[in-house]
């Protein structure tokens, strides 16, 4: 009799963790992103690590979002703290942390009241609704938005947005959005018609470039919509939070300029940075608009959420404020951003095979890249030099986000040092360099 046993075969030591996780999403996830091959595990400050245990120095900051970075303790302890005492009640109640949120959001741009929901596009929602009851009894409807822009996925959001790609298959879109060439002010004056309510900008186009609002192009927005009796409205979503280095991106972009003491637009959408990474979104409309109490319009019954401005999502939010203001760190965004879009600039100079120039403010910048034709080192099978040059990031250990075909975003942590931003260029230098 053979006495011996027959044992399974051990399994491996180590486990593929990252093509598992894949295999999942592969099985379960609606595969409506086209993801990077990686699979991040955990984060702290402005750094994550992957399942291999491989760290990044997160430079895209999920898309402006991680305002603070990553596992910052006071938003932990926000949440811990709130979380005990109450997470969430309907909007049929009163609850302080949500009033004291509007408070501080209004105690930055000027004299209205703030709505509160769960996300970027659900913001931009309400400003279309704002624009649209604003116009009804007078039969106006129409939104005029910028070519290049982004305003969101919903139908509403796709519609307002300036770009085609986003359209396709989702024919017809929502009716009353027209588009115009970005800081042209003729062009806008132009394409207003007897049916236009509002004209919806970015402060900086995100999604469409990293494009600034020229200064003339705000005060004459504003002086044109005076004249016309329609609402300014500012997709502050990526551009908002401090971003710029100032709350609001028209705020840093009029800075000094004669005659744009006093402006303000009609209304902002807001999210992203908004809460570090728990999902919340706003927007703020001013008290008083072409006689309109604007910031009255949308009373009971007109528009709602169910878990917009939770107590949980508003400490959170409160705190992130209370950790921006006590820590400078707009100074920071300003500094900080100035030195990287001065290196941008100088790789530019160094590498122009590679880097056409800079672009942004604060930390909300863009490296602006030649196509991936002219460039030496980068395959000529993959077409898009902005995923090129992501990748080669990734393998170097860098997050960056891409924006079209030739554009790689920096949306870092508002608390980024100033070490590890000269830390991130000298990684991003090494890669032009590879590639030159």
């Amino acid at each position: 009799m053979n006495d011996r046993v027959i044992l399974p075969t051990p399994p491996p030591i180590l486990k593929n963790q990252q093509q598992e996780i894949r295999e999942l999403f592969q099985r379960f996830v609606v595969p409506s992103y086209g993801r990077f091959n990686l699979a991040l595990s955990h984060g702290a400050g402005s750094h994550v690590w992957d399942v291999s245990g491989k760290r990044y120095l997160d430079l895209g900051g999920g898309i402006a979002v991680c305002s603070l970075g990553h596992a910052h303790p006071e938003i932990t302890e926000a949440l811990v703290e709130q979380s005990r005492r109450l997470v969430h009640v309907s909007n049929l109640y009163y609850q302080e942390p949500q009033g004291r949120l509007a408070q501080r959001l209004v105690g930055h741009l000027a004299p209205g009241k703030v709505f509160f929901c769960n996300s970027g596009a659900e913001a931009n929602e309400g400003l279309f609704k704002t624009a649209r009851k604003f116009g009804h009894d007078e039969g106006r409807f129409e939104i005029l938005t910028a070519v290049n822009s982004f305003h969101g996925r919903t139908l509403g959001g796709i519609s307002a947005t300036g770009q085609e790609k986003v359209k396709k298959g989702f024919e017809p879109m929502v009716e009353g959005f027209r588009h115009i060439p970005f800081n042209d002010l003729e062009a806008a004056r132009a394409a207003i018609s007897p049916a236009t309510a509002a004209i919806l900008i970015e402060g900086i186009q995100g999604e469409g470039g990293i494009t600034p609002a020229s200064a003339e192009y705000l005060l004459g927005l504003r002086k044109l919509c005076d004249e016309k009796r329609l609402l300014l409205l500012l997709d502050a979503v990526q551009c908002g939070h401090f971003r710029s280095g100032r709350f609001q991106s028209y705020q840093r972009v009029l800075e000094g300029v004669a005659g744009a003491e006093g402006f303000s637009v009609d209304g902002i959408s807001m999210a992203k940075s908004l809460g570090g990474g728990f999902p919340i979104g706003a927007f703020w409309l001013r008290d008083q608009a072409h006689g309109v109490e604007l910031g009255q319009i949308l009373g009971p019954g007109t528009h709602g959420t169910t878990f917009g401005g939770t107590p949980l999502g508003c400490a959170v939010a409160l705190r992130i404020l209370d950790v921006i203001e006590r820590e400078k760190l707009a100074d920071n965004v300003r500094t900080t951003g100035d030195f990287l879009h001065a290196e941008i600039s100088r790789l530019a100079e160094q590498y122009p095979g590679v880097v056409r120039g800079a672009r942004g403010l604060g930390f909300m910048l863009g490296i602006e890249l030649q196509p991936f034709d002219q460039i030496a080192g980068f395959k000529r099978e993959e077409t898009v030099s902005s995923l090129q040059m992501v990748n080669r990031l990734h393998e170097a250990g860098v997050l960056t986000i891409p924006s079209g075909t030739q554009i790689v975003r920096l949306l870092p942590a508002l608390n980024l040092s100033r070490a590890l931003a000269e830390e991130g260029i000298q990684i991003i230098e090494k890669v032009v360099r590879s590639v030159a």
